[in-house]
């Protein structure tokens, strides 16, 4: 700022400053601007004064000219004195005392302008003093004080009552008088008025006591508020604010508590908004950020109390404490510190000021302030009343009185709801607030959810506009929240309140499903994580959890049952979790935790539910164990559970039953486990597998005999169960989709499913998904009315077309709905006409069956292609697939069974002396009506079976229309018909056989019953290896019918002439069309039936060992599955038995280690097995195997060797007879030793036969000769082989021991002892002439030669040295055998000679060796001339004896001494070419001559050779057990069997037996020729031989090429046995 005095003017003062600055002042004074000019004024007469002090002008100057400026303005002496003030300050901080003196000279100058009040006001007092204005200035501080506090400190108006009591005492007086009367407000305020300006009384105070007489008389809210809003008027607006805030802060010590009333007050005030809650909260402890600090920590300690009770405790001390700790901390909890901001709040709520109540809470964490007893009892009470009025209209239970509640007095009180719209938006909002701490109220629980149940009955009611729909959707959406939020909560925190738990479930069972399943989730999983509270409650439910499951047992059940139920009330979602947890991993406890249920709750029970599915559901639980080849054991116990406990408990299973046919869409079916144990439980339908043939029979009868035989386990009181399973279904239209479902995924669990998963998991699962078909397709049939089951099930073309329904599952479902129809239709056309006669009802049966199974024909015609139908007809098919067992028999013994039972039991009712009488009486009643429908049923059953008999005559004319062959229309019987429906169920399999038989019995016109019963048991294995296990069960059961009608027919020629003799499915001429009555030739004997039957065993027995050796699980699996249900009726022939048994025993020793299953299976059957073996039979006594000699005599017993009457016809060696008996007892021996020793009949060779004649005794003896020799050589062997077995079992160490003591001809007697019993009677005459037919058919055939030769595993110098011995024991065993049955036709192939020159032969071996071919000859049908089915016959052993040319054994030796080197271990069948007659004659002879010759120099080396023997014995002993394990290896699968362990390379030897068989029977018919044919084959010279034997090797060679391929051999072989058939 410019200076306005310049140094000039001071400089030249007098001459012309002075006046320079007058007109300054003047100049200044005079402007209009008053503030500029004050200042400017204030500032030149600074400087000037500044002037003074700085010594530049003289004191006495600036006084003069200061008196000229003073009259300017009136308040220049006051501006005067400002500046004088400002220079005191100034000069007396200055150091220099010279302008200190300046000062004062200048100011007592000016005293005459100044008056001295002015400066004693402005001046310091010192500066006074020294100006001499006062004496001292000490003394004139003090009297400044005494006068300033008499003028600002001492007051006019009285604060305190003291001060002026009469004034306060006057105003309590009138605000505490009564107020009845008409005293109003504003006089009251009149008076107060008066008070205070008489008793000069302080505003502030009076205010003070209207406050403190307002808390004391809370009733007069309508008097007070008023008289404060008035007194506010005289007020400063802050002052109320202030005063309540200085009465709060009062009470804010440690020690304080706030008075109710105070809160009251102050909630009124902000109510009537006299004062603002922003201003009020500020005054108010303990602030926000405490209260957040404190919510914070009660969650940390939530956290650690859940950490302590999951904590392991093991001590019972450290459970004291764990309890001493708890109650500290609940003291603590009990007394919290004073919080006023919660005081306001319950304030605030008590007088339903919601407005500022809510603002309040939001200013704290959630459910901070309702986690307050008070506070949450005064919100609670605040409901009450809002809701009271809807409450009352629609809430309150019929018959309920109910206590009212009145509303609040206030006017601003929340409004009170009269509709669902304004429940909505007034009390939700509170609720909302309250949270789980609704708990501290249950009636007003009950309430909310009352109003919920009367808002879901409007809600669920038609008729209402689109608006209110959408505010109806609105409201719903609001009380699923509320529910969400509010009302689970709550309950979780109440004590075991089963009354709220029912209220509740009263309102959310009117919920979907889907809705409950939703809030129980958010529930479990998200609200126990919401609040402190809930948190310690969820882990004190699971400690509790724990103590009681740890407890429970069967014994215990009741007690932990309540404890259970007591702890479910409140927190069943965490304890069930915990319950389920606990189940998964002990099974056992499914019963005890199902009966300790019973005290759940309604709403328990639906959560229980929830839980199951929510555990199922589990992404976390692999459903496979970790083997990956079955379902784990988690996901089994909880289906188990699921059944036990839906069965028992009105739980709804619609949740359950979606969640299955969700999984089912998404192509996952491990979860139909649950439905299959639900069905199972629920409606007492099983599926087993394991059902008795009993079991079985039952179930084939009505619903009666099925409740009471069918099942394992009694089906009792299920019905009840059973219906709500229905209701369950068929409300949620789930019966069908889970059935289609379960058809479609039947196959996708094969090529969708089980992609990556193991073929036994897949198996199971295909086996699971068809078996719970099959049960709930049972269940609907039973359960569902006829019009429930029609309404929902489409036309079977629709079902397969449409849908795609596989077909077998498609008639599975539709059979019923045929079955109601046709009865439904028979009992209209019963009213109509009423005629009681049997005809007439059969009459109207069938019009009713054409009437409903008509649209069914047109329908199936569309399910395969035109091709079918021109062998069966749609009529058939569908007939087959519509009808069931209990259509085609009636099961008497299963009736009288169970009526015989209920006999037994009625008698034991009656001998029962505890029984009281009453209870006596209502078991007999309920015996007896038992027993009455089982009759009822039984007759009923009779009837109807008659009905579809006599349907079935009519139509079988028309069934099979055979336009191309009848082989192919039994291949589309059985593709389309049979195979399907025999593998679908235990039933099913037992209607296929019987539907089979029932076709024949009928005599429908082209149907052969031999070609489908042969085709049915010629090639199981694909069928076998294609089952999963439970189909290779029920195939096995199909297999057991058949072969069950198969072998009564084969028991008994009466029952064969019958059932079958004349009967158009035996005829053996296969015309393709037509049945002309045919002649007796035409019909298969009885004879040749029991040889088909032989080759139908052989045929099973050859497959079966061919799925034991594939080394393939599921072919092992199934194939002893069959094998052990069809065991009642095979094997039956002892070889086949023998066979099969040692197959399996090889199994047992395989798969014990590697694979568990199949080694238990194979135990169980061969365990089964052994317990058959006494009923098995010999194969001699299953069919008459040998046609006997044409001309043959039956000649005396004689004991002597010479055997004169001997039969001629000897094709069959009879060291096969003696293996039957002496070698079976030692299977084991004969595997191990096979290697080392074979048996000389083994080594026989094949040449073109010729019948010898009756009377030629000269060729007779040769041949009892030649017997001997080789009986003696196969004893001396079967000595030897005993000798050499170092691992002989004991029963053959005992025989060995035997042969040491005993003469070789006294063992060989008694081996054939039992055998000779039963072939001592001469054939029948009938036999004989069916054979004489075999030999006429079979000379047709070209005779064929194999020729076999064996090869000694052993070096040539033993094999020299045993061979005579053995010879000749076989000799002798061999006599002594002729002596015992002299008159009887035994068959004997004596023809041991191999013709081939050494040289060759060991060239072939050698060759052989290298190629490793199979031996087979190639297989050679015989038949009869008309095509009868005269099928191979297979002997016990294979053995190549077909040839009658009996040489001498001795010839052998020679091949064996010349083979010595060779070690190769393989048997070649050469075939010689056929010559001419004459030629072979002559060959004949000479060969005998030489082997006659060469067996007498072997006799004349016996002694010699015996003795080396004895010596070489134990050399042999060390090297056997190596050879014959190391030939056993080579020889598996590649050669033929041995002749006494049978079959030892399963694949092979079955063929063998076959082909061998076959050539037998050709070529012994060859035999029969006359006897002179004979004896001119004798004279033919040996060089014949030779040339003979080199045209066998050339031929031999070719052939072993052909049968190297064994499989393929197999294949033609069987279709050129079709063809010849």
């Amino acid at each position: 700022m410019a200076a306005l005095l310049p140094a000039e003017w001071i400089k030249n003062w007098e001459k012309g400053g002075k006046s320079e600055f007058v007109q300054l002042c003047r100049a200044l004074s005079e402007n209009k601007n008053h503030d500029v000019g004050f200042r400017d004024i204030q500032q030149a007469l600074y400087e000037l004064a500044y002037h003074v002090v700085r010594g530049n002008l003289k004191h006495d100057q600036a006084s003069n000219v200061l008196g000229d400026v003073i009259e300017f303005r009136e308040d220049m002496p006051s501006i005067l004195a400002d500046v004088f003030c400002i220079l005191d300050i100034e000069t007396s901080c200055l150091e220099e005392k010279n302008k200190r003196d300046h000062f004062t000279q200048l100011v007592l100058a000016c005293l005459y302008l100044v008056s001295d009040t002015v400066l004693k006001e402005r001046l310091d007092p010192e500066t006074l003093e020294s100006l001499g204005l006062i004496k001292q200035s000490q003394q004139f501080n003090q009297k400044s004080v005494k006068i300033k506090t008499k003028l600002f400190y001492k007051q006019q108006k009285f604060n305190l009552l003291r001060e002026e009591n009469e004034g306060y005492a006057k105003l309590i007086a009138e605000l505490g008088q009564d107020l009845s009367g008409n005293i109003t407000s504003d006089l009251i305020l009149e008076n107060i008025k008066s008070l205070i300006g008489c008793f000069n009384l302080d505003p502030n105070r009076v205010l003070d006591i209207i406050l403190e007489v307002y808390e004391c008389r809370p009733e007069y809210d309508d008097f007070f508020v008023p008289l404060i809003e008035s007194y506010m008027y005289m007020c400063e607006p802050q002052t109320l604010c202030h005063i309540l805030g200085f009465k709060f802060k009062f009470y804010q010590d440690p020690s304080g508590e706030t008075p109710s009333s105070l809160y009251r007050v102050a909630a009124v005030l902000l109510q009537h908004n006299l004062i603002d809650l922003e201003d009020l909260y500020v005054h108010l402890l303990p602030g926000d950020n405490a209260i957040i600090e404190e919510h914070k920590r009660e969650i940390v300690e939530a956290k650690q109390i859940v950490r302590k009770l999951t904590m392991v405790v093991l001590s019972s001390e450290k459970t004291e404490e764990k309890e001493k700790e708890k109650e500290k901390e609940e003291e603590k909890t009990e007394k919290p510190p004073d919080n006023q901001k919660l005081g306001l709040l319950e304030a605030l709520l008590k007088i339903g000021d919601w407005h500022h109540a809510q603002s309040i809470m939001d200013q704290m964490p959630p459910f901070y302030a309702t986690s307050h007893k008070p506070i949450a009892i005064a919100l609670c009470q605040l409901v009450h009343v809002t809701i009271e009025p809807l409450y009352r209209r629609v809430g309150v239970p019929k018959g309920a009185k109910g206590s009212p509640i009145s509303s609040l007095p206030n006017k601003r009180a929340p409004k009170q709801a009269e509709s669902f719209e304004e429940l909505r938006k007034e009390v939700f909002n509170m609720l909302c607030y309250l949270g789980p701490h609704l708990s501290h109220d249950p009636i007003l629980f009950a309430k909310v959810v009352r109003l919920g149940k009367a808002f879901m009955k409007e809600f669920q009611s038609d008729g209402s506009k689109q608006e209110d729909k959408e505010k109806m959707e609105t409201l719903f959406s609001c009380l699923l929240s509320i529910t969400d939020q509010v009302l689970l909560p709550s309950l979780s925190l109440m004590d075991c309140n089963a009354c709220m738990s029912e209220e509740l479930w009263g309102m959310f069972k009117t919920f979907p499903y889907q809705y409950r399943y939703r809030l129980y989730g958010q529930w479990k999983n998200e609200t126990y994580n919401s609040h402190p509270l809930l948190v310690k409650v969820k882990a004190q439910t699971i400690d509790r959890a724990k103590y009681i499951m740890k407890r429970l047992t069967k014994e215990n059940v009741k007690p932990s049952g309540r404890q259970i139920g007591k702890l479910s009330h409140s927190n069943p979602t965490i304890l069930f979790d915990y319950i389920l947890s606990q189940i998964q991993k002990y099974d056992n406890l499914i019963t005890p935790v199902v009966d300790s249920l019973k005290y759940l709750t309604s709403l328990n029970y639906d959560v229980l539910a929830y839980c199951i599915i929510e555990a199922l559901a589990n992404p976390e639980k692999e459903r496979m164990k970790h083997d990956d080849t079955t379902i784990s054991s988690w996901l089994q116990s909880l289906a188990s559970f699921c059944g036990a406990v839906f069965r028992k408990y009105p739980i709804e299973l619609a949740g359950l039953l979606q969640y299955v046919a969700n999984q089912l869409k998404a192509g996952k079916s491990f979860d139909l486990l649950i439905l299959k144990e639900v069905v199972q439980k629920m409606a007492g339908i099983e599926i087993t597998e394991e059902m008795t043939m009993e079991q079985l029979e039952a179930m084939t009868g009505g619903e009666q005999l099925k409740a009471e035989g069918g099942y394992f386990g009694q089906i009792r009181n299920t019905k009840k169960s059973s219906q709500r399973l229905k209701d369950a279904l068929l409300d949620h239209d789930l019966a069908l989709p889970l059935c289609l479902l379960m058809a479609q995924q039947r196959n996708g669990v094969i090529f969708q499913e089980g992609g990556e998963k193991h073929l036994k998991l897949v198996g199971k699962l295909y086996d699971q998904c068809h078996d719970t078909l099959v049960q709930f397709g049972g269940f609907l049939a039973s359960n569902l009315s006829t019009e429930d089951y029609i309404k929902r099930v489409p036309s079977i073309d629709v079902l397969c077309n449409e849908f795609h329904t596989p077909h077998d599952a498609a008639f599975f479902l539709s059979r019923p709905m045929y079955a109601h129809h046709i009865s439904s239709k028979y009992d209209e056309l019963k009213k109509a006409e009423k005629g009681n006669k049997q005809q007439h009802k059969v009459h109207k049966y069938i019009t009713s069956c054409e009437l409903v199974m008509a649209p069914v024909h047109e329908a199936v015609i569309s399910l395969h292609l035109p091709k079918v139908w021109d062998d069966i007809s749609p009529q058939f098919y569908a007939t087959f697939w519509s009808l069931t067992m209990y259509d085609l028999a009636v099961p008497h013994s299963s009736y009288d069974r169970e009526v015989n039972k209920l006999k037994v039991q009625m008698k034991a009712i009656d001998d029962n002396q505890e029984m009281p009488p009453n209870k006596k009486k209502k078991e007999k009643e309920r015996c007896t009506a038992l027993q009455d429908k089982l009759l009822e049923e039984e007759k009923k059953q009779l009837e109807h079976v008659q009905r579809v008999l006599q349907r079935l005559k009519l139509e079988k004319d028309n069934w099979l229309l055979a336009k191309s062959t009848k082989n192919e229309t039994i291949t589309k019987f059985l593709q389309l018909c049979i195979f399907p429906r025999c593998i679908f169920s235990a039933i099913d399999a037992v209607y296929c056989a019987h539907f089979v038989e029932l076709v024949h019995q009928q005599k429908t016109p082209n149907f052969s019953t031999l070609l489908c019963y042969d085709r049915v048991f010629s090639d199981i294995i694909y069928t076998v290896a294609s089952c999963t296990e439970n189909e290779a069960s029920r195939y096995g059961r199909f297999l057991c019918c058949m072969l069950e009608t198969v072998t009564r027919w084969h028991s008994d020629r009466v029952i064969y002439e019958k059932e079958c003799g004349n009967y158009p499915g035996f005829l053996t001429i296969l015309r393709a069309t037509g049945f002309d009555g045919g002649n007796k030739a035409d019909q298969l004997d009885y004879e040749n039936f029991r040889h088909v039957v032989h080759k139908w065993h052989y045929k099973l027995t050859k497959a079966s060992v061919h799925c034991l050796e594939t080394g393939e699980y599921t072919h092992i699996r199934n194939i002893l599955i069959v094998l052990t249900k069809i065991l009642p009726w095979y094997p039956k022939v002892l070889n086949l038995g023998q066979a099969l048994e040692r197959r399996v025993h090889k199994i047992c020793q395989e798969e014990k280690e590697k694979r568990p299953d199949l080694y238990a299976l194979a135990m169980g059957y061969s365990g089964q097995l052994k317990s058959r073996k006494p009923f098995m039979i010999p194969e001699n006594e299953f069919h008459h195997k040998d046609p006997p000699a044409r001309n043959a005599v039956p000649a005396t017993v004689q004991n002597g060797p010479g055997g004169a009457g001997m039969p001629t016809s000897l094709t069959i060696n009879t060291v096969r007879l003696e293996e039957g008996t002496t070698e079976e007892t030692a299977d084991k021996l004969k595997e191990k030793s096979q290697g080392v020793v074979k048996v000389i009949n083994k080594t026989v060779n094949a040449t073109p036969k010729v019948t010898t004649s009756n009377g030629n005794s000269a060729s007779n003896s040769k041949i009892i000769k030649e017997k001997d020799d080789k009986e003696k050589s196969g004893k001396e062997k079967d000595k030897e082989k005993k000798d050499k077995t170092p691992a002989a079992t004991p029963e053959m160490k005992a025989l060995g021991k035997d042969g040491k003591d005993k003469p070789k001809e006294e063992r060989a007697n008694k081996d054939e002892k039992a055998r000779e019993i039963k072939e001592k009677t001469p054939k029948s005459d009938k036999e004989k002439e069916k054979v004489k037919k075999e030999e006429k058919a079979s000379k047709e055939e070209k005779s064929k030669t194999v020729v076999t030769i064996i090869e000694s595993k052993s070096t040539a110098e033993k094999e020299r040295e045993k061979e005579p011995s053995r010879e000749r024991d076989l000799a002798k065993e061999m006599k002594s055998k002729e002596n015992a049955k002299g008159g009887e036709k035994v068959p004997v192939a004596g023809s041991l000679k191999s013709p081939v020159p050494r040289s060759e032969t060991s060239e072939s071996e050698r060759e052989q060796k290298r190629r490793k071919v199979d031996t087979h000859s190639s297989p050679s049908h015989s038949s009869t001339v008309k095509g009868t089915a005269v099928l191979p016959k297979v002997p016990l052993v294979s053995e190549n004896c077909t040839s009658s040319r009996v040489i001498s054994v001795h010839f052998l030796q020679d091949n064996l001494n010349e083979l010595k080197d060779s070690s190769a271990k393989h048997y070649i069948n050469h075939t010689t070419p056929t010559l001419s007659k004459s030629k072979e004659r002559e060959v004949e002879k000479k060969d005998l001559d030489k082997s006659r010759e060469r067996s007498r120099e072997r006799e004349k080396k016996e002694e010699k050779d015996r003795k080396d023997r004895k010596r070489d014995h134990s050399n042999s002993d060390r090297e056997v057990p190596q050879d014959s394990t190391k030939r056993r290896k080579e020889e598996n699968g590649t050669t033929g069997s041995s002749k006494h362990s049978k079959s030892e390379s399963p694949s092979d030897s079955p063929r063998l037996n076959e082909k061998e068989k076959e050539k037998n029977k050709s070529k012994s018919s060859g035999k029969e020729k006359g006897d002179s044919i004979k004896a001119e084959k004798m004279e033919k010279s040996s060089s014949g031989s030779k040339k003979e034997s080199r045209h066998d090797k050339e031929k031999a060679e070719k052939k072993e090429k052909r049968d190297s391929t064994g499989g393929k051999e197999e294949k033609k072989h069987h279709k050129s046995s079709d063809k010849h058939r």
